[in-house]
């Protein structure tokens, strides 16, 4: 079942208490399901949802190299993507595409939507599966690339993604992460990053499908978007795409077999007003869902992890 549901009881305590408390088999549940959701503990404010956060897994992370836009609503407790209501985000795991990711993501529902809204889930050891066996013994071999293009004026800023102006320092920070850095005439900047397609989950050792590849690829984005950058970029410089590792194209047949894997894993459930949802970031990947109405949730990311031995 994912995610597991854990609904307050009349004599449970808060949420903070209650996680402080039963940790262990909170964290157990987590391991096993992939995510679970809080309900009925009725959290409030980004204070309250903090220190949930604090309780089961530590300090908020920052949310670094930056790929979509989100609001700081205090500390490190950030608004979800903030993309139009009618736009999907497809599956994904946080930030799969950067050499250290949050290892636990956290959701808080302040106000659920009037339609739609869902953040849907999907178990990444039933995408691995599910993949022709072809098809990732192509990724292991040859791993995945992704091509990140910063075009003054258009789109995130590479200021914005690294969090400062200074070129040396995006630079330093790139050689560490292992991204090469082309500054182009203009003043922007296209990044590269290769990394596992496919890694191993920290605690059961099951191999994962972990990656931005399907994300980020062109042919993911509605059709009128896509057509609409391709009118303006070459495919070269597209804000974002994916290749093999070698740079080689992946075809787009491929990327279609991965968005089906995807979306026969796919499971959702309604937001509840003070809903938290916890997601293993290396079990379950999440997306959005279009909605109507007012949708407010909150997002918080924790405990940095970094590339175990990947395998097939």
């Amino acid at each position: 079942m994912l995610p597991f549901v854990i609904e307050r009881a009349t004599a449970d305590p808060a949420l903070t208490e209650f996680l402080t408390t039963r940790r262990a088999a909170v964290r157990e549940v987590l391991t096993h399901h992939g995510a679970v959701l809080l309900r009925s503990f009725d959290v409030e404010g980004t204070g309250e949802f903090e220190r949930v956060v604090r309780a089961l897994s530590g300090a908020p992370l920052d949310y670094t190299e930056r790929s979509s836009p989100r609001t700081r609503l205090s500390g490190n407790v950030y608004t979800s993507t903030d993309y139009p209501p009618a736009e999907e985000i497809f599956l994904h795991n946080e930030n799969s595409y950067q050499a250290r990711w949050p290892r636990t993501l956290y959701f808080h529902c302040a106000e659920p939507p009037e339609t739609g809204g869902a953040t849907p889930l999907a178990d990444i050891r039933r995408v691995h599966d599910a993949i022709d066996s072809r098809v990732r013994a192509e990724f292991a071999r040859r791993r995945w690339m992704v091509v990140r293009n910063f075009h003054p004026g258009f789109g995130t800023r590479w200021d914005t993604a690294f969090g400062t102006a200074d070129r040396d320092a995006v630079d330093e920070y790139c050689e560490r992460n292992g991204l090469t850095t082309e500054w182009l005439d203009g003043g922007g900047l296209r990044t590269r990053a290769v990394r596992d397609a496919i890694h191993r989950h920290p605690v059961t050792g099951a191999p994962v499908w972990f990656n931005h590849v399907a994300f980020f690829h062109n042919t993911t984005q509605p059709e009128d978007v896509r057509d609409g950058l391709l009118e303006l970029f070459d495919e070269a410089n597209l804000p974002t795409n994916t290749y093999f590792g070698d740079g080689g194209r992946i075809p787009d047949e491929v990327v279609e077999h991965l968005r089906s894997c995807y979306r026969a894993a796919r499971v959702r459930f309604d937001y509840h007003r003070g809903d938290v949802l916890v997601v293993d970031n290396m079990r379950a990947a999440h997306g959005r869902e279009p909605f109507t109405g007012p949708r407010r949730v909150a997002v918080a990311m924790a405990e940095p992890s970094t590339a175990d031995p990947s395998g097939d």
